[in-house]
């Protein structure tokens, strides 16, 4: 009898003929690829296209300058801070402006210590003493009672270079730009090892991002320590819903553009410990969460199509992360457990060291230890900001993150 010349199937490949197998594939190969993609593939994307765009004004460089500069009312929203709002008020009139063309109002949420009288005490314009409104209302209050054409906003913690106003306020001599924010820089709280945080290594990924996404288009996010609008484009927002992310897309929206500029520097205390800044970020997402489902983010009217590839790269994947990271974890373990190839083994066990790694750095103090825990904090926070929104909703107001002032 012949032999039979039919190929012999390997195990291998007739496993992978298996629809289960195939869908489990795709399912952690594409959750994968999203996850590459929005903490690193968009990032080098951006490198790669922004160099581009030489038609475009750098945002470095700003507009022109305006003379006489344009007329600004910088505004500190302040809960409770007495111990740092004399320096912010100093630091304010000691800004390289024009003192007849600047307005520094600090709005009062509510304070219950001497912060309004230390405020007046240093020189302050105008201070304004509000019910507990949460920061959105009192900065809302005071914008209605600015006289500037530009309104420009910082916290009571942040520290701005002698130019920073100047810088801000440049780009505006481009009737197209309708928002911009400047650069903030973390500088640690504590020395030792408390001094935990590695939020200043991923921030100086952020504006790598943010001076890319200027230059091309528009930024999808900003800052609280340094920004500014126009002050017909000033936009009252919910108040549960920040600054930081509602304005800039929203503004964009409007058919304007919303500009960063790294020359106008700021700098803030970070929290001190890994913890503390994932209580800060959990805290943070639990009101982007709002924002994001019903504050018109996800709706793409008023985008083109390059914001909108965006807004999904940096914002949405990046608030999606944790389930992508679970699914692809699930989806790993269940195709090694059907012996789909060495290939998973390789791939559950990478993401178990990581898991390790953030887990060790609670006793080991080494730096790579500590980012892979920074990483996994960070990247759980949407999930457990998006937990506390939907148990128990967001309040308009927070108190400030212990250790940063």
């Amino acid at each position: 009898m012949a032999p039979s010349l039919a190929p012999v199937a390997r195990p291998g490949a007739r496993l992978r003929q298996n629809p289960t197998v195939l869908a489990l594939e795709v399912l952690f190969w594409l959750c994968c690829a999203l996850i590459v993609w929005t903490q690193l593939g968009y990032a080098l994307a951006l490198a790669a296209v922004a160099p581009l765009a030489r038609h475009r004004r750098s945002p470095e460089r700003g507009g022109a300058h305006q003379d006489p500069p344009p007329y600004v009312s910088l505004i500190v929203a302040a809960h409770d801070e007495q111990a740092v709002i004399a320096g912010k008020v100093a630091d304010a009139l000691a800004l390289d402006y024009p003192r007849e063309r600047l307005q520094v109002i600090v709005a009062c949420d509510g304070c219950a210590d001497a912060t309004a009288e230390r405020a007046r005490q240093a020189g302050a314009d105008l201070v304004l003493e509000l019910p507990r409104g949460g920061k959105i209302r009192a900065q809302d209050a005071a914008v209605e009672a600015s006289s500037g054409e530009i309104v420009a906003f910082s916290d009571a913690n942040s520290r701005w270079r002698p130019d920073a106003l100047r810088e801000l306020v440049r780009p505006f001599a481009d009737p197209r730009v309708g928002y911009v924010c400047g650069q903030v820089r973390f500088v640690q709280a504590a020395a030792g090892r408390d001094a935990s945080n590695q939020e200043g290594v991923y921030w100086r990924y952020e504006m790598f991002v943010r001076e890319r996404e200027s230059r091309l288009s528009s930024v999808t996010a900003g800052n609280g320590a340094i920004y500014a609008t126009r002050r017909e484009a000033y936009i009252v927002v919910d108040p549960v819903m920040g600054h930081d992310l509602s304005l800039p897309f929203n503004v964009v929206k409007r058919g304007s553009r919303a500009l960063y500029a790294p020359a106008a520097r700021a700098s803030e205390k970070m929290v001190p410990s890994l913890l503390g800044e994932f209580a800060r970020k959990r805290r943070m997402m639990s009101h982007t969460w709002p924002i994001v489902l019903r504050g018109g983010m996800l709706s793409p009217r008023g985008y083109t199509p390059g914001y909108a590839l965006m807004i999904f790269s940096h914002r949405l994947l990046r608030y999606a992360s944790p389930i992508l990271h679970l699914v692809a974890l699930a989806a790993n373990v269940a195709l090694v457990a059907a012996g789909a190839g060495t290939l998973y083994l390789v791939t559950l066990l990478l993401q178990l060291a990581l898991l390790l790694a953030a887990l060790l750095a609670g006793a080991v103090r080494a730096r790579a230890l500590l980012i892979a825990r920074y990483y996994v904090l960070t990247t759980a926070s949407p999930a457990a900001g998006l937990w506390d929104w939907l148990r128990h909703g967001t309040t308009a107001w927070w108190d400030a993150a212990e250790g940063t002032r």
